[in-house]
């Protein structure tokens, strides 16, 4: 992380971190943790094409599925992500 970039702004009824990579890191972030303590952190993921395809996959089929179960799961792609929505194409 780059510290001087990083950001926190907190309301009434809402709060949010800005973070920002070091120059030297590439690449997307998948998840994050967060908690009081380093003992009680929680995971969330990113939205990604990624993330979502695993999270339907384990929705749509949560044990060990067949080769033919996993050959007619749907093509997900995440179009677009904003901070009031998220659109997926599901074919």
């Amino acid at each position: 992380l780059l510290s001087p970039e990083s950001s926190v702004s907190i309301s009434a009824h809402n709060a949010v971190v800005g973070l920002a990579k070091a120059p030297g890191s590439t690449g997307l972030w998948d998840k994050f943790s967060f908690g009081l303590d380093p003992s009680a952190l929680q995971e969330r993921l990113f939205v990604s094409e990624e993330n979502v395809d695993g999270f339907l996959g384990t929705a749509l089929c949560p044990s060990p599925c067949s080769q033919s179960a996993l050959e007619s799961q749907p093509l997900i792609e995440v179009l677009d992500v904003t901070e009031d929505r998220i659109q997926i194409r599901v074919e």
